[in-house]
């Protein structure tokens, strides 16, 4: 393919909300709100670099999904004043396709890669002399007879996002100048964009609303704007409009996020951990099959965050619920079982 994307759109967020989520982006670096050693960083980066007339070194922003990379990115090409080329890692399949983005490029333009620990070998390669020296080599023909072409290149800010940056490899890490790696949000940070949102979106948003919903959001913006909608939804059809603890917390149980922020399928992996197999420690696999989704499904959307709430362990025998998963389904966990005791008992039929 030679035709790279103009924009890219979340995982979980749905089409019909992509120019919503977009609206909701904050502009400039004032307006962008946590990650305050991020933002401290990255303002002296950009600072330094528009000083000195030059573009800033390359950039790498890791971190989970929905904390606000690629709004930064295009933060980042507002504060310098230049315009951005959005594309993703799986979208660069060849050398060719990364070499056309590449020459078209123009000086000082802002070259934003998502989920760049995707990208493509042959690509990830030319990327290297791309970033270092603004140059890559265009190899004409085949065989004995190829011959490579060097063309120098516009000089660039390349920002990449990766929410694996442990599948990063050594020599792209390395070249970036600058790294950050961005945390999940406190609940007073997201009840502060909670409110910002609900201004953009027009939503009459009660300070006792905004805690309920942001105590829901995992810690993540992206989710908290997206709950905000659908309890805007629900407070415009079922009630005045007015976005209160109540309603909020009614509207939640209707699209089954709890007080935790679990939704179905995270439930569902501790209902099926605990009530079928007793705590554990059980595969991921014979997990995945209890509650109908894929393993990779399992483990790269429900377990991240039940580990880091504490109500779920990995272990090297497989997965057990914490005790404080069995409170959170209002059971008492077996006394001297897996969820009180995990050095004891050897492997199971279930274990991974």
């Amino acid at each position: 393919m030679t035709d790279e994307p103009e924009a890219i759109v979340a995982a979980d967020v749905q089409p019909e909300d992509a120019d919503v989520e977009n609206s909701l982006r904050p502009r400039q670096l004032d307006e962008f709100v946590g990650q305050p050693k991020v933002r401290e960083q990255l303002q002296l980066v950009l600072e330094s670099a528009i000083r000195r007339n030059r573009p800033p070194d390359h950039l790498l922003l890791s971190g989970p999904p929905g904390l606000g990379k690629t709004s930064l990115a295009m933060i980042v090409a507002a504060e310098l004043g230049r315009p951005i080329r959005v594309t993703s890692g799986p979208a660069i399949e060849r050398a060719g396709d990364l070499a056309a983005l590449l020459t078209s490029l123009t000086e000082g333009e802002v070259l934003f890669i998502d989920e760049i620990h995707r990208i493509a070998r042959p690509a990830e390669e030319l990327l290297y002399m791309a970033m270092e020296d603004f140059r890559v080599d265009v190899v004409v023909g085949k065989g004995p007879g190829a011959t490579a072409i060097p063309l120098d290149l516009a000089p660039f800010t390349l920002v990449g996002a990766t929410t694996r940056a442990g599948l990063l490899t050594g020599p792209l890490r390395d070249r970036f100048g600058f790294t950050a790696h961005m945390d999940f949000y406190d609940p007073w940070e997201l009840e502060l964009i909670l409110g910002r949102s609900a201004r953009l979106l027009d939503v009459d948003l009660r300070d006792d609303g905004a805690v309920e919903i942001a105590g829901r959001s995992r810690g993540t913006p992206r989710i908290a704007n997206r709950l905000l909608r659908r309890v805007r939804d629900y407070a415009e059809v079922r009630a005045d409009g007015v976005v209160t603890r109540d309603i909020a917390r009614d509207a939640l149980a209707v699209y089954d996020v709890d007080e935790l922020g679990l939704d179905r399928l995270d439930r569902s992996v501790l209902d099926a951990l605990v009530r079928r197999f007793g705590g554990g420690p059980v595969g991921v696999s014979t997990i995945a099959v209890a509650v109908g989704e894929e393993p990779t499904t399992v483990e790269e959307v429900a377990e991240p965050f039940l580990v880091r709430a504490g109500l779920l362990a990995r272990t090297p025998r497989g997965r057990v619920a914490t005790p404080a998963a069995w409170a959170h389904l209002g059971l008492a966990p077996p006394e001297g079982g897996p969820a009180t005791n995990r050095s004891g008992g050897g492997p199971t039929l279930f274990d991974a």
